[in-house]
Parts: C-alpha cells; structure tokens; sequence
C-alpha cells in the first residue's frame, strides 16, 4: 500500500473541484473558502484517503454510518468502486442506509471478528465517541493485516467546541449543531474524548504494535461556515493567527498508523 503524505495542492484542488464545481461556478461558501486558499479537514482526510485506496485494497470502515464522506458523495462512490473490498462496520442502525459499502456489519467493533485482516481501516469522527480505548485497539489489531494502515481523523480534545461540548448536557448538543450545521437528531453521538490529542493517539497506537506514518493538525473554520460574515471572520482569524506561526484554535487530528509489530508491546 502506499506509504501516506500530507496531500499536495493539486490533490487538494482536485477533491475540492470535485466536491463543489469549477472554481468560476462555486457558490458562496466554498468561493469564500477558495479565496483564503483554505481546504477544510474534510478535504484533507480525502484527499489522504484517496492516496490509499487502490484496486487491491481491502478496507473497513469503522463507524461509518450512512456514509463514507458526508460531503463529498462523488468521492464516496469513486472509491468504494475502485477498492476491492469495503465493509462497514457500525451498531447504529444508520449503516443500513448506507449506499456504498460493500459489506454492512451492524456492531460494535469490539464483537467484529470473522477472521478476515484489512489493509486499511478508516475512523472518520469516531474515536472522541471511544469510551474504552484499549478494547477498541484490541480490535484493530487483531482486524488490520500486517503492514496495514489505521486512518484516524477526529476532533482535538482541547479546541473550543469539544470543550463546550464537554460542559454542555448531551440533550442540547443536537439543538446547537442543528442551527450551526443542519445536524440530524440520528446523527448525534454521546462523546468522551479519551483518545483526543496526539499525545494520547500515538501513545496507544504505540503500545499496540503501530508507527505513526502520517500526522496533520487541520485548522477548522467551519463553526460558523453557514453564516456568512460570521464565516468571513473566521477565515480572517485564521490567516492572523497563521501570519504568527500559530494554528487556529479550533482544529482536527488526522493521523494514520502503521501496523509493524505482530504483538503489542
């Protein structure tokens, strides 16, 4: 499989094209977005993943719910079409939905074992909602082939919206990303944040036989991407906050794992 690397410009233009049109013809959000040469996490995590999944990969996505990438269905289709095997694995009755894996297993990875390794496994938004990180690395050693890959893309523990998300009581979480991002009552998780910074990532990666190969910190301006002026104004702290050699506060991790050792320890 090939090895991962922070994604180019050209790859980045390349799903952001794909995702939102010809540059010419962009609406006010992307065009917002192109002209503070900002690519979000999601661009970045797929356009990582799009480097990985070749026509021999064989890939579980743990997680996954009704889609692969949520904004960007043509990249959905595109790669699960082009890898050789894709399962899903996920206990919430969202997968069912889910038109592009190959495979639906409805469980918890903890209980997913028919004797089959992957080269790659995907966790998209799914490991600040890890109550039990151990067990969960349990399960992905025994499932991921050696010399495969393990793609973690998530939130970071210490950015201002999984902080207030921590104070916030789980019943209001719903309401709020409702009228930020238009987020369905379903699609709404219980989070723990247990394996949320690159400390915590690299260090249970470690004891369980990985290497990391690949870590991006992602700047991201989304919490306000639907308002517009709110919108401008944070793109504009952005780039202030990166004249100064400093990330913006609210980010993501995307770090990718390989798997080198048989054994943990």
């Amino acid at each position: 499989m090939r090895s991962p690397t922070e994604p180019s410009r050209d790859e980045l233009v390349a799903i952001f094209t794909q995702k939102y049109g010809p540059i010419e013809n962009l609406g006010w959000s992307p065009a917002l977005r192109w002209r503070f040469n900002y690519f979000n996490p999601d661009d970045v995590y797929e356009a990582v993943l799009a480097q990985l999944v070749g026509a021999d990969t064989q890939w579980l996505d743990v997680g996954c719910g009704r889609n692969i990438f949520p904004s960007n269905h043509k990249l959905s289709r595109e790669l699960a079409d082009r890898a050789q095997l894709l399962v899903g694995v996920d206990p919430d009755e969202t997968l069912n939905d889910n038109p592009y894996v190959h495979e639906k297993v409805l469980g918890t990875m903890e209980d997913f074992e028919d004797g089959r390794a992957f080269d790659l496994v995907t966790m998209r938004m799914v490991a600040e909602h890890v109550a039990d990180p151990e067990s969960l690395m349990a399960s992905l050693t025994r499932v991921t082939a050696p010399g495969g890959l393990v793609a973690v893309y998530t939130v970071f523990k210490y950015s201002p919206v999984p902080l207030v998300t921590d104070l916030v009581p789980f019943s209001l979480h719903n309401p709020v990303k409702r009228i930020l991002w238009g987020t369905e009552p379903e699609d709404t998780f219980p989070t723990c944040f247990k394996m949320n910074t690159h400390a915590a990532l690299a260090d249970v990666f470690e004891r369980n036989g990985f290497t990391e190969r690949l870590f991006l910190r992602l700047d991201d301006c989304r919490t306000f991407s639907g308002f517009k002026p709110l919108a401008y104004l944070e793109l504009l702290a952005r780039r202030a906050f990166n004249a100064l050699g400093m990330h913006y506060p609210e980010y993501c991790l995307l770090g990718v794992y390989e798997k080198t050792s048989a054994q943990p320890g």
